[in-house]
């Protein structure tokens, strides 16, 4: 039975404290993030939106954000953007487009190839640029679609200049701190 997005609203109303996604008539419950996994797409976030905002640039979102994406899917990363010519208003309920950006952090029950699938769902979608961070490596990879990946470590810098001209982050800042 192939469930749709309707079945997936009617169970989030019964199970609001669940992070839910609809992948291919299959509703996915989404675990929890790692602590530190989850701080790391909290500072992603904080560094796209800090940028972003003050330009006018577009559309920054966390994890709850969820996509009603072009094959029937809905999808929820970890972090988005979308330029604001895209959307001009924040909807109510989920965007139905792909974002521009994407962005996954892997937690420790992530599978880094299932994020990988994940990020290229989105790609060949109209997603422009996916971003994939390993916090156990300390690696990001920036996948664009028909590309091979760009990995990048630390002492690097991140930078999208054809979604976010003049940003760039340093992969080391990406990361915890660390109180001793």
């Amino acid at each position: 039975m192939s469930l749709t997005v309707q079945d997936l609203e009617k169970m989030q109303r019964q199970f609001p404290d669940y992070r839910m996604e609809l992948v291919q008539g299959d509703i996915v419950v989404m675990s929890p993030s790692g602590y530190e996994s989850d701080e790391v797409a909290a500072e992603m976030i904080s560094q796209i939106r800090n940028w972003v905002k003050p330009r006018k640039l577009g559309r920054v979102a966390a994890s709850s954000a969820g996509f009603r994406l072009p094959n029937s899917n809905l999808r929820a990363p970890d972090a988005s953007f979308v330029i604001a010519e895209r959307l001009r208003r924040s909807p109510k309920s989920f965007a139905q487009l792909a974002p521009d950006l994407t962005v996954e952090v892997k937690s420790p029950s992530d599978d880094l190839e299932e994020l990988r699938v994940k990020i290229r769902e989105f790609l060949s979608l109209g997603t422009r640029v996916g971003i994939l961070i390993n916090p156990d490596e300390r690696t990001v990879e920036v996948l664009y679609s028909g590309k091979e990946p760009v990995i990048l470590r630390d002492g690097d810098v991140l930078t999208v200049p054809d979604l976010l001209p003049g940003w760039e982050v340093q992969i080391s800042d990406l990361w915890p701190l660390e109180f001793d």
